[in-house]
Parts: C-alpha cells; structure tokens; sequence
C-alpha cells in the first residue's frame, strides 16, 4: 500500500505497548506517531499533519474516529476493541472496560482510510464476527453512573419525565442514583436538594 497507515487501539497503554514494540522495527522512512485524548496538543497536532518526506504510521484510540480528517492517510488496521467507562451498580464504581466495537464504529472507523483518495481498512477480526457486532454503541445514558443527573434534576426542580431525552434514563438506575444521593445527604427524601 501506499500513504499513511492508522491503527486503532483501545487504549493509551496498547498504543505504548505497540509503540515500544515497532519503534525498534520500523523503516527509517517512516515516522510513528500516537493520537489520543491525554496527549498534549502539539502532540495531536502533530499527528494530524501531512507528512511529505516519510511515511506516517499513527496509532490512535476511537479519538480518530470521527470528525478528524487525517489527510495523508490511506490505511486503516482496525483492532476491534473500544474502552467505554462503564457503571458498576454492586460496587458503585465507574470502571473501563474493553470490549468489541459496533458496527457503526468498525464503519466510521473504514471511513478514516482514503478520506480524500481511495483507501483500504484491514479488520483484525472474522466476517461471522462482524456479524455478531452489535449494530451501535449504547448511549452513555445506558451504561453511566447517573448521581450528576440526579442532582442535576433536582437542582431543575424537573421530574426526568419532564424531559425530552434522546434516550430516557433506566428507571432503575436513576432510582438507585438518587438512593445514592440521599444516602451521602445531597437529596432529602422529598428529593430536593440539601444545602
């Protein structure tokens, strides 16, 4: 192939690991750089910029995802796997987890080769387990802890009903998000806020 390769990774440590591990390997005529959301800004600049005397190799988290157009890139290798931060209702802790992509990112995440000329994406896993993918992510609403949106309502003076949200809260996990709250006395019982 020709052009920049992009692989995506889940997380910054994978993109270390990887990193360490083709550092030694690579070409001369072919600079590696990473892409994530803890990286200083040059940094992330950097890795956007076109590259006219190498080839760039970027390993980047699902932060390439979308509305990044990296210009001289014309290869995706596309691990699979995403890190979503994910609400433990038994131990009350919001903890990252890896787990398989949707659909709708495996495709997003193909858009990223030939952006603006034809490209190829390399998909690190079966055609019957991209079957299997499920068709989207679930929306955050689904999956966070929802003790800020408790307080938040409460603050409102609004019932959650009241809204129009994209996608409404699980009663349950509101109910306990609220349980919360009033358990560290942030929500009377009425479920007005304490001062």
């Amino acid at each position: 192939t020709e052009g920049g390769v992009l692989v995506f990774l889940p997380g910054a440590g994978e993109i270390r690991r990887t990193s360490d591990l083709l550092t030694p390997t690579l070409p001369s005529d072919v600079k590696l750089q990473t892409l994530y959301g803890g990286l200083p800004l040059a940094q992330q600049r950097a890795a956007l910029r076109p590259l006219n005397d190498c080839r760039k190799l970027v390993l980047a988290t699902a932060i390439a995802e979308t509305s990044l157009t990296i210009p001289d890139i014309r290869v995706v290798v596309d691990a699979g796997r995403a890190r979503r931060a994910s609400y433990d209702p038994g131990s009350g802790m919001t903890r990252l987890v890896t787990e398989p992509v949707s659909r709708a990112e495996a495709e997003q995440r193909q858009g990223r080769a030939g952006r603006v000329a034809p490209g190829t994406c390399y998909r690190l896993w079966t055609k019957g387990q991209q079957g299997a993918l499920p068709a989207a992510a679930p929306p955050e609403i689904m999956r966070a802890d929802l003790a800020s949106l408790a307080l938040d309502l409460a603050a409102w003076g609004t019932p959650p009903d009241d809204l129009a949200f994209l996608t409404p809260a699980p009663a349950a996990a509101l109910s306990e998000a609220q349980s919360l709250c009033r358990d560290l006395g942030a929500l009377y019982e009425t479920g007005g806020l304490t001062p």
